[in-house]
């Protein structure tokens, strides 16, 4: 489950600073960190701001994308559980906010991701609950959809998930939003999943195109065969 973290973070969030999109893209986990201390800080110091406190969360989300991308399992972990706190905590400040509920739920598939079986089962409720409300409260945003199809990538069709319905939720992000890199590098993944590697191909051509500066995408196309 290597892929799990880049994933369930489910690409920064529109609202994401330019300098935190960027050092994501080059992989400088050293320039992340910096920014998500930053941040973090910065909400310490205003506790009561739910924007300040989802600030923070999704830079630590993005430090735990990146960090899982290195391998770095350790940071990943650190980065996440202190997300965690930060979502929880803008949620509760401003629970009508979709994306606050969203970044909650992908901070809890990180954990559940990087936390093994007990993990899972101590924060997997926590994902699928939160994106579920995202879904609810915004039910025309792709970014729910794309966060909702990434659980359901890595969720056996046994407890109600599979490859077929993800891919289902990135073509719908897809169509809400056709320069969405992360849906089309999502759906590419999807695809590869089923051994459908030419159009596996063609999507993360699109992302490559959509977003240049992203090594991860240039990465997945790199390992995935033309048939």
């Amino acid at each position: 489950m290597t892929e799990v973290l880049l994933l369930v973070y489910l690409a920064a969030a529109p609202a994401a600073a330019p300098e935190l999109l960027k050092a994501r893209d080059a992989q400088n986990l050293v320039q992340l960190e910096q920014i998500a201390s930053q941040l973090s800080s910065a909400a310490d110091r205003q506790s009561g701001d739910a924007r300040a406190q989802y600030q923070a969360a999704l830079a630590q989300s993005t430090v735990a994308e990146v960090a899982t991308e290195l391998h770095d399992k350790n940071r990943a972990r650190s980065a996440s559980e202190a997300g965690m706190k930060s979502a929880e905590r803008a949620v509760a400040l401003k629970p009508s906010e979709a994306e606050y509920h969203r970044i909650w739920g992908t901070l809890c598939g990180q954990e559940a991701a990087l936390a093994g079986a007990l993990g899972a089962l101590k924060y997997g409720r926590c994902a699928l609950d939160e994106v579920n409300k995202a879904m609810e409260l915004g039910p025309r945003d792709p970014m729910n959809y794309l966060s909702r199809g990434i659980g359901n990538y890595y969720l056996p069709p046994a407890f109600g998930g599979g490859v077929e319905l993800a891919i289902k939720d990135f073509e719908k992000a897809i169509s809400l939003d056709t320069n969405s890199a992360d849906a089309h590098l999502w759906l590419g993944i999807a695809l590869r999943k089923l051994n459908r590697n030419a159009e596996a191909r063609k999507e993360f051509e699109r992302a490559t195109k959509l977003n240049p500066a992203r090594l991860w995408v240039k990465q997945q196309l790199e390992k995935t065969p033309p048939q």
